[in-house]
């Protein structure tokens, strides 16, 4: 990280830190993660002259207009209250450094697979959308530190993503994300191609690790962001009595995360679809808090986590999801959701987004993803004119 320092009289150091704001507020999390050492210029008495005196103070104000220049780039390429840089720049920061500057958005992709499909990209477009203050984090396994160096001409929809301010794509190093957890132990024994769920176990790990160490929100790579969460230390009620693990919030260390780590590796069972998931999240909530159900669309409270009602982000339950696919004479409103889970697992990737297909996933899209959208549109109207190419 930059330090800018200006050339001046012994003894006269300042430390600064800038202050952040967005949209003319103070934003709630901390932005002063760049501290710069200025020091102000003294001018000596030169006996040769006041000439030299002179030059002396055009080169002292030059260094200090170009250090200045680069507290400023500094800022701007880090600061999660601007994020007013090039998208190229964003290659030159790790991980950590863009996880700690708080509350990130997270989201995981643990297959092999390098092209992100327009629900994962509509995904992380609607919370870069809905958090323009926030950095967005896909982490991907089947990125290596070699290809996240060469995104844009890889994968087109690692262009679309990346375009994005404050969205960021790095390699998943599982690893290295689980260092310092309870979780390492059981990484460095487990065998991954002796499990039955690996992809979905090794992503119920990698999240609370993730979480644990630096705060923030995660959410599954199906989940449509419509309005902010308030909350910050939150779990969500797929139905009464019973939470999710596709989106969680906590700040970084809470106790219940790290609960839920050590549980995680005692009553671990790979061959139990969930069990890592939302069996675990449910388990650990009940052993802190008597839940009942809900009667409204009221959000429960325990132990300063709040348990927010199905209608946050599952208005439309699991046996229901083929309603996001359907025609509806009247959408619903989603007023009291902050995001719309749109059950990826139950679909098996069997129905999609189509383009004039007026289906609610649609409206969706174009909604709170519309460049995702637009995408899909164009990748529509180039398979038709192939289509008719061949045809000819």
């Amino acid at each position: 990280m930059l330090q800018t320092v200006c050339v001046s009289s012994p003894g006269s150091w300042a430390l600064r830190e800038p202050d952040c704001h967005h949209d003319g507020k103070q934003t709630s999390w901390k932005c002063g993660f760049v501290r710069t050492i200025i020091q102000h210029p003294c001018l000596r008495h030169d006996p040769k002259g006041p000439g030299k005196a002179r030059m002396l103070k055009k080169i002292q104000i030059c260094l200090c207009f170009f250090f200045v220049s680069g507290i400023l780039y500094e800022i701007s390429l880090l600061s999660g209250c601007f994020f007013s840089y090039m998208p190229m720049s964003k290659h030159f920061l790790t991980p950590e450094q863009v996880l700690n500057l708080g509350k990130s958005i997270i989201f995981l992709e643990t297959t092999e697979r390098l092209e992100p499909p327009p629900l994962v990209s509509c995904s992380v477009e609607s919370a870069a959308r809905i958090y323009q203050d926030r950095p967005i984090i896909l982490f991907m396994k089947g990125l290596t530190n070699n290809t996240a160096l060469d995104l844009n001409s890889s994968y087109a929809a690692f262009s679309l993503l990346s375009s994005m301010k404050n969205v960021f794509i790095f390699p998943l190093q599982m690893e290295t994300v689980f260092q310092g957890t309870p979780l390492l132990q059981w990484y460095n024994q487990v065998v991954p191609e002796q499990e039955k769920n690996w992809v979905h176990v090794s992503s119920d790990a990698s999240r609370l690790a993730l979480i644990w160490k630096y705060g923030g929100i995660y959410m599954d790579t199906d989940v449509i962001s419509i309005r902010p969460i308030p909350e910050e230390s939150f779990l969500a009620a797929q139905k009464s009595q019973f939470s999710s693990n596709g989106i969680f919030g906590f700040p970084a260390h809470h106790k219940f995360i790290w609960d839920c780590m050590e549980n995680f590796v005692l009553k671990y069972n790979g061959n139990i679809w969930g069990n890592q998931g939302p069996f675990l999240m449910t388990r650990m909530l009940k052993a802190i808090c008597n839940l009942t159900d809900f009667k409204g669309t009221e959000d429960h409270s325990c132990q300063n986590i709040s348990f927010l009602n199905p209608q946050r982000f599952y208005p439309i339950p699991y046996p229901a999801w083929g309603r996001y696919y359907k025609v509806w004479d009247k959408s619903p409103n989603f007023n009291h959701s902050y995001a719309l889970h749109l059950w990826n697992f139950m679909n098996h990737n069997q129905k999609a987004v189509v383009a004039g297909s007026n289906t609610l996933a649609e409206k969706l899209y174009k909604a709170y993803c519309p460049t995702t959208y637009e995408d899909l549109i164009q990748n529509a109207e180039l398979r038709d004119f192939t289509r008719s190419e061949n045809a000819a």
